[in-house]
């Protein structure tokens, strides 16, 4: 019934936010094409200044970022001079292709007043999009698709599931759904994709017998389709699709070949990679990491 569950562990994305980190697993690197997921929050206890809370200009190669907020804001800013308040419900799509540059910024104190949450993957691109030209879309909440039964409430984030379809713009097959259950409510996968996963942000969901709480992800063996009985009310992120074959990750980057990666490295150390023009006065430096890309994990701490 299932391949694998996966506990978050304890990760720094920046000097005042530790979060839980999901993916990559040192048994299970992706689930369909997302090769990453970090947990952030929920943070109440926020710090006097909300600047302690920023991740600096960063680069990215390889891949889709997708920020997801359950609670509070943040400000995106980009190589292309895209500059967007990221708010909750909303889905924040940047790929990074050849190469791209942002930061996330917290600069309104009042956003932040109700605490904040956030839910942040990384989707892996097909090689004949690696090296495609960075982009960015922000797609509002009322545009995407919703279901609503006894106890479920669901949107559809992204992809394909149960007969839905996201406006999403996508690379490969796949899926991502935000689930409310109610207590005692019966909930089945979906059946599109091969690769199927689900993390449990809040609340606790039974499968097959067992019990298994917040901060753990469930990876699903392929071709079966178990039940999932909410515990008592659970908040769930569900996601999968096609795989795409190996993937290298080092730092922020991702790539099919491990030369791509050396590439990236030089390309940020070099300034070949251009900071957000309207936020330039600081960024993340790479790493002092003499390991190559392979099939060990990142280290957790430079990772954002």
């Amino acid at each position: 019934m299932l391949d694998l569950v996966i506990e978050a562990r304890s990760a720094a994305l920046s000097a005042a936010i530790t979060v839980k980190r999901i993916l990559p697993f040192r048994l299970r690197r992706m689930v369909g094409p997302f090769i990453f997921m970090d947990h952030a929050g929920p943070i109440s206890d926020l710090p006097v200044t909300p600047s302690a809370l920023d991740v600096l200009p960063h680069p990215h190669i390889g891949l889709s970022t997708v920020s997801y907020l359950f609670g509070g804001r943040v400000t995106h800013r980009d190589s292309l001079g895209v500059e967007q308040v990221i708010r909750p419900g909303e889905v924040n799509w940047m790929t990074a292709g050849r190469g791209i540059a942002h930061s996330e910024r917290f600069e309104d104190p009042a956003a932040l007043s109700g605490g904040l949450e956030m839910i942040q993957t990384w989707v892996a691109l097909p090689e004949k999009d690696e090296e495609a030209a960075p982009s960015f879309n922000n797609y509002k909440p009322e545009q995407l698709p919703v279901f609503t039964d006894k106890g479920v409430w669901m949107r559809l984030i992204a992809g394909d599931a149960y007969g839905l379809k996201s406006s999403v713009q996508t690379n490969s097959p796949l899926f991502y759904l935000h689930v409310n259950l109610g207590a005692g409510a019966v909930f089945g996968l979906p059946k599109e994709h091969s690769e199927r996963g689900l993390y449990i942000v809040k609340g606790s969901v039974e499968v097959a017998g067992i019990t298994y709480e917040a901060g753990k992800m469930l990876v699903f063996t392929k071709g079966v389709d178990p039940l999932l009985i909410a515990k008592e009310p659970a908040t769930l992120m569900m996601l999968g699709g096609e795989p795409l074959g190996e993937r290298f990750i080092w730092w922020n980057f991702v790539s099919s070949r491990r030369e791509r990666i050396e590439q990236a490295k030089e390309d940020w150390k070099q300034g070949r990679i251009i900071l957000p023009p309207n936020d330039n006065h600081e960024f993340v430096p790479l790493p002092d990491d003499k390991s190559r890309p392979a099939g060990n994990p990142p280290k957790p701490e430079p990772l954002s």
